[in-house]
């Protein structure tokens, strides 16, 4: 194989909902290119892109793959991503790396809620679209209804190249109003019969070319001076207008085909091959020093490593893109992130599960290599001299917790271990040991993403685990003003321990002002303020503690132990054992022994102290709320709210984009468990929900009432 310059280099993102075809047009593209010479299926489960063991056995893409092909002198790097909103994280790590999109769309059903996931991404990064309306031999495709629906979604950006001159299973043909010819097929696909076009299509045909001319001619000024003067454009001028429109998202080009029969993917591969824009004509991605990096082989050597798998009988192979420079066998270079050194070995050009030697790749280009000492996802290896890191693919956050444990609790460690391996592979599986809910927690984007983790865990790893329902974070705090008082007295022998605590608490708001009195009964309280400390709390709010002890009842030497006594109890809440925040805390007495009184003393008296008022200050459980986006059509909108309603949530507002109903809602995080569980089954997974913390809130009174019992039932069975 060639070596390849930077500008015969274009790299392609194959998007789109579960079930569209990306991966059997990925092996129609293959097949095309010559890099197979036999077109596999997923259902024969011998396709290039589905080859790990779990997605045999689900038929589904769980990880992006990485191939290419040589196509007209130039390589095409693509990546098919998964489908699933599951496994979004693939298709977002891909769309980083590559420059252009092609969003396979089903002919069945038309633009999904995967489709429009993937086009806010896209959006979102700036990236290149193409759409490609697939499966046009289902008795359910109705292209003149996906296409208006296209446009109402896209807007007229989305502009035709292609239509089928019928759909349905007799489908075989096409009008291409770029090159103004019709495209047959015979049973077998492949290459097409060019034919013109016949009278009763020119019409239709007429008016889409001059559509896509305009709308080519738009991104270049020259081009919209002739077609003013001309109303036309000749072939190469429309692919150039064309491609520049691809670069600024003016324009998105939509085609036609029919993977399962290689029916329109030559003539596809062609448009990617002559007009997609080059690695060398899209904008410069930045480091994370905010410095522009240019995809320029003469550049430094840098490389970024976005995707790492593990095959069975070699172990992790590392998938990296050509930032800058150049790579080739036995390069030395620094991991920046690691600060460790790495010889490369080998590098490959990729092809699923195959891999061919290659002796150079160019900036721009991707690549993988194997038997790397010290590298893992996300880092970036340089040449000496050289500290460049790369910090671009934004995860979103988890939609679905699950508690994990060994079934042998020998094998936690090694439980641990594995998915931190695997996490390599997929970094929105997200694993977290609870110090506060004495729980190990998987996050994940679904159920179907963690049942995927749970089946590669014990058919891989051969580990059996049990999955349970995480508990809630809960928070406590008060509502009112308490004061108690506690002597902590012992003596047995020797030094006692003699310590006495009188304070104060009450809720603690951002700006409150510094107490003055207080008044509890007919007695007041005056506060002369020596010492102040507010502390920030790791697990959300505040805690001021306040000395304005008077006239030496306490040595100001024992504040810190009163200090790390209320801590101690506000890691455990009176009420569930949950932490405690938003209290201030004011000491304001007690007593002291000349030779008993230490540190340990007046920790313990400051405990119960604090516990006591705390108890009586109106306390409350505290939830996390969470916002909550759901991306619904319009057809299931009073399923989903009814169902929100039963969940306890607040409806926050309703708007309509692209083509879907977008409701935006508060939700508490206990009514979330299962919520992408009941989401998919009453829209028939056709919706799709992101959240994000928003804040804590009080629980009502009947389960703060339960919430309280459930935990002294858990103390008796420890006790």
């Amino acid at each position: 194989m060639r070596v390849y310059q930077t500008n015969e280099i274009k790299n392609i993102a194959l998007l789109g909902s579960a079930g569209c075809g990306k991966t059997t047009l990925a092996e129609s593209m293959l097949f095309e290119a010559g890099i197979i010479k036999r077109r596999g299926s997923v259902e024969a489960k011998n396709t290039v892109s589905d080859y790990f063991p779990v997605e045999l056995e689900y038929g589904y893409s769980v990880f992006p793959t990485v191939f290419h092909v040589e196509w007209n002198h130039k390589k095409l790097n693509i990546i098919d991503c998964p489908g699933s909103d599951d496994f979004i994280g693939g298709a977002i790590t891909s769309m980083n790396v590559t420059d252009q999109a092609v969003i396979v769309i089903n002919g069945q059903y038309g633009p999904e809620v995967g489709t429009q996931n993937n086009f806010r991404y896209t959006e979102k990064l700036q990236k290149p679209v193409i759409f490609l309306v697939n499966q046009l031999d289902s008795e359910k495709c109705d292209f003149d209804s996906i296409i208006s629906s296209m446009k109402d979604i896209y807007g007229p950006k989305c502009v035709q190249v292609q239509y089928p001159v019928s759909t349905g299973p007799g489908f075989n043909s096409i009008i291409d109003v770029l090159i103004m010819k019709k495209l047959s097929w015979g049973a077998n696909g492949g290459e097409p019969i060019r034919e013109e076009i016949p009278a009763e299509e020119l019409d239709k045909a007429m008016e889409l070319h001059k559509a896509l001319v305009e709308a080519a001619a738009e991104n270049d000024e020259g081009l919209m001076e002739k077609f003013f003067e001309s109303e036309a454009l000749t072939e190469d001028e429309m692919r150039e207008g064309i491609r520049k429109g691809l670069v600024t998202r003016s324009i998105f080009p939509v085609f036609c085909v029919c993977a399962g029969k290689d029916m329109g993917v030559q003539r596809l591969m062609e448009f990617l091959g002559n007009v997609v824009p080059f690695v060398s004509e899209m904008p410069k991605i930045h480091n994370t020093r905010g410095e522009e990096v240019a995809a320029d082989a003469t550049g430094p050597e840098s490389l970024y490593f976005f995707k790492t798998g593990m095959e069975p009988h070699i172990g992790e192979v590392s998938y990296f893109k050509v930032m800058s420079g150049s790579v080739k066998p036995g390069d030395d270079l620094v991991n920046s992130d690691r600060g460790s050194r790495e010889r490369m070995g080998q590098i490959y050009a990729c092809a699923g599960a195959n891999r061919i030697a290659v002796d150079q790749l160019m900036a721009g280009d991707i690549g993988c290599t194997v038997k790397l000492k010290d590298v893992k996802t996300g880092n970036t290896l340089n040449e000496k001299d050289v500290e460049w890191r790369f910090d671009f693919i934004k995860y979103p956050n988890s939609k679905y917790s699950r508690a994990i444990k060994a079934d042998n609790v020998q094998d936690t460690e090694k439980m641990m271990a594995a998915i931190l391996k695997m996490r390599q592979e997929d970094p929105t599986w997200v694993i977290e040991q609870s110090k506060e809910l004495r729980q190990t927690i998987v996050h994940g984007q679904g159920e179907f993403h963690l049942r995927t983790l749970k089946w590669r865990l014990e058919n891989n790893e051969k580990l059996h685990v049990t999955f349970g329902e995480p508990k809630i974070p809960y928070r406590e705090t008060i509502t009112k003003c308490a004061k108690a008082e506690y002597r902590h007295k012992k003596q047995s022998g020797g030094a006692g321990q003699f310590g006495e605590v009188h304070l104060i608490i009450e809720p603690y708001a951002e700006g409150m002002p510094d107490p003055v009195t207080y008044k509890f009964g007919d007695q007041e309280f005056k506060m002369n303020i020596k010492g102040k400390e507010v502390i920030d709390l790791e697990w959300g709010g505040k805690l001021v503690f306040i000395n304005s002890v008077v006239g030496g009842a306490i040595d100001a030497r024992f504040m810190p132990a009163i200090l790390k006594g209320v801590m101690d109890c506000m890691e455990h809440g009176p009420l569930t054992g949950s932490y405690a925040r938003d209290v201030r805390i004011i000491v304001y007495d007690g007593k002291m022994h000349p030779v008993d009184s230490n540190e340990l003393s007046f920790m313990l008296a400051a405990r119960h102290a604090f516990a006591d008022a705390f108890k009586i200050a109106g306390p409350k459980i505290l939830e996390p709320i969470y916002d909550l986006e759901v991306f619904v059509p319009s057809d299931f909108m009073g399923d989903v709210m009814s169902d929100l309603q039963g969940r306890r949530a607040l409806i926050m507002g309703m708007d309509s984009e692209a083509g879907y109903q977008k409701l935006q809602a508060k939700i508490p995080l206990k009514e979330l468990a299962n919520y992408s569980i009941s989401l998919s089954s009453i829209t028939g997974g056709r919706a799709s929900f992101t959240t994000k913390f928003a804040s804590y809130e009080l629980v009502p009174n009947e389960i703060q009432s339960k919430l309280i019992e459930e935990h002294e039932e858990e103390m008796k069975d420890e006790d």
